[in-house]
């Protein structure tokens, strides 16, 4: 296959508090009346991208993910010429369009109408291929009534409609977009989504940054992960987010220590000491995905054999409701004895069927005995759930939807028949 865009060994320094190179004599004599015995201030340098190397092959669309600071947009810069690395070399095959900021190519003072004329001289479109474009373009955008405004006039949601329309319509052959999930309303987004599925079956490449994995599994075939200006990780979308997801433990407490939690009763002869979430292969983590598997691992300290005990977790929302209530007494589990010392017991949960947002736990230890309850703790850890593609597409649910969904399916076999149909269907079966 052809390759739309190569990236070799690129590599992208920036001196910390320097606003431009000193290219003019003016910036020199400037520089030499600060500093007139030849001593400058030590800069910090930055290297937001260090010896990044890969290929995009045409047709491909390909996500781009990692922490803000990665270096996701100084390598979309780059791409698209807006910045020049400082060693290594970028070659983009065709037509390049690019989304990278709110606005991002417009004139201030010219008119929607006639920034998408601009536009597409830029790409080095003839203004008749311009024409048959631009009903399309000012549709897609919404834009009618303002077509014709100054852009300056634009609110951030009407720019960033404009600059996706003229991006995706003036026939790029290489499409780089980042977080334009990030503005602009619901009905905008589905219409973006709706365009980049379009462009990925025209066979155009396209680089795409979000911070909604949902929307990069669903729409990209392959993902590469940055982390310090690195490439991390690179292969297909699914293997790399859930690499990506999984190293949030490193960097927060992914094993939660429970010596401090002030909402505490019971009588104490058993304690829960930590808290871990892990992935059904054993990572740690803090935050994981709508409609998959988790392990909850509950550590505790007997300070004297336990007869008959009872662990028991509730989940909660941020807001106090109840979402769900599971112990080892629901589960029929007669527990042998708990000798004194350390141990753990895990919480297995196949699919964690929780719509995306925060969700807190209530832990609680105690014994079917007397009652008797030894440890209890509100709200002891949270757990972030994050989007996923739930029912295999890449509409977004959230908690706008519910507290949680149901594996399900909807069967279309009975439209346009009657109930009399079926059951003959059903009798001659």
């Amino acid at each position: 296959m052809t390759q739309a865009i190569s990236v070799e060994n690129l590599s992208k320094r920036y001196e910390l508090g320097a606003l431009h190179q000193e290219t003019q004599l003016r910036d020199q004599l400037v520089r030499l009346l600060r500093t007139p015995f030849g001593k400058r201030r030590t800069r910090e340098t930055l290297w937001a991208l260090s010896d990044v190397s890969f290929t995009v092959e045409q047709g491909e669309v390909v996500g781009i993910i990692g922490r803000n600071g990665a270096g996701k947009s100084t390598l979309l810069k780059i791409l698209s010429k807006i910045t020049y690395p400082t060693s290594g070399r970028v070659k983009a095959r065709g037509r390049v369009a690019a989304l990278l900021e709110v606005g991002a190519g417009f004139h201030e003072e010219l008119t929607g109408r006639e920034n998408i004329y601009l536009n597409g001289s830029i790409m080095g479109m003839r203004k008749r291929e311009v024409d048959a474009k631009l009903e399309a373009i000012v549709e897609f955008s919404g834009l009618q009534r303002f077509v014709d405004t100054p852009i300056k006039r634009y609110s951030s949601g009407m720019r960033s409609r404009l600059g996706f329309a003229v991006a995706a319509h003036l026939d790029p052959d290489v499409l780089i977009v980042d977080e334009v999930l990030a503005v602009g309303d619901a009905d905008f987004q589905k219409k973006c989504i709706s365009a980049m599925h379009e462009l990925r079956g025209g066979g155009r490449t396209v680089l795409f940054v979000s911070h909604n994995m949902s929307a990069v599994e669903n729409l990209c075939s392959r993902g590469i992960w940055l982390a310090q200006g690195r490439v991390q990780l690179d292969g297909p979308a699914p293997k790399v987010i859930e690499a990506y997801m999984t190293s949030f433990a490193a960097a927060e407490n992914a094993s939660t220590a429970l010596g401090s939690v002030g909402d505490r009763s019971g009588s104490g002869e058993v304690r829960f000491t930590r808290v871990e979430f892990r992935s059904s292969e054993g990572d740690l983590q803090t935050v994981t995905r709508a409609g998959r598997s988790i392990v909850i691992r509950m550590h505790y300290h007997a300070n004297e054999p336990i007869i008959r005990p009872i662990f028991a977790v509730r989940f909660y929302t941020e807001l106090g409701t109840l979402v769900t209530t599971t112990s080892t007494w629901l589960h029929g589990l007669d527990i042998c004895p708990v000798p004194a010392g350390e141990g753990y017991i895990d919480l297995e949960i196949d699919s964690l069927n929780l719509m995306p947002g925060r969700y807190y736990l209530s832990l609680r230890l105690g014994t079917s005995v007397d009652q008797r309850t030894y440890d209890a703790l509100e709200h002891a850890v949270y757990l972030d759930v994050e989007e996923a593609p739930i029912y295999g597409q890449s509409r977004r649910i959230d908690s706008r939807f519910g507290l949680v969904f149901f594996p399900q399916r909807w069967r279309l076999d009975g439209i346009g028949r009657s109930a009399t149909d079926a059951a003959k269907r059903a009798a001659d079966a």
